[in-house]
């Protein structure tokens, strides 16, 4: 059996480790921990929709858990995130006490820092508490970018076909 690679350039990530071994800790989220790899097709412009669905974090006012998924996407222009560097960025917010509002907006700079997306959006979908379920949505796009008025009709063509599948 012959096996085979991409052309996925992967030789610097660090956080994944070798053999098992992680150079991760679990010290608190910050953008670092999103490690990157080149985007192969910077001249097509595609989402990418990561959604993680055991996110938790703690009320910074009561100290309870909270609970919920977080869904992350993004046009990549030059770089792509690692998906395992994501889980353990959404796992470094488990002993994490913030609001969910700051939470969503938080990611957004983070992963807009580590990545210089076209455009990104995270979607906080917070499991209810107190009976009141909370949602935020937290987007950005790259008004710099050449062909921002076509990044726009992308985004809001996902946005549509995203919100026929929910109904």
């Amino acid at each position: 059996m012959t096996i085979t690679r991409s052309q996925d350039k992967t030789d610097h990530l660090k956080v994944l480790g070798k053999g098992g071994q992680t150079e991760y800790q679990l010290d608190g989220p910050h953008a670092g921990i999103l490690e990157t790899f080149p985007n192969n097709y910077p001249q097509r412009p595609y989402i990418v929709s990561v959604e993680f669905p055991e996110y938790t974090s703690l009320c910074p006012m009561t100290g309870q858990p909270d609970f919920g998924t977080i869904v992350v996407e993004y046009i990549p222009k030059d770089r792509i995130v690692e998906s395992k560097s994501i889980k353990l960025y959404f796992f470094a917010y488990r002993n994490h006490q913030s609001f969910m509002e700051t939470i969503a907006n938080t990611m957004l700079e983070d992963f807009v820092e580590a990545l210089a997306p076209l455009w990104c959006r995270v979607k906080g979908l917070f499991s209810p508490r107190g009976a009141t379920t909370l949602h935020v949505f937290a987007e950005q796009f790259d008004t710099s970018s050449d062909n921002i008025d076509e990044i726009k009709a992308i985004v809001s063509e996902w946005k549509q076909e995203q919100n026929r599948h929910s109904s």
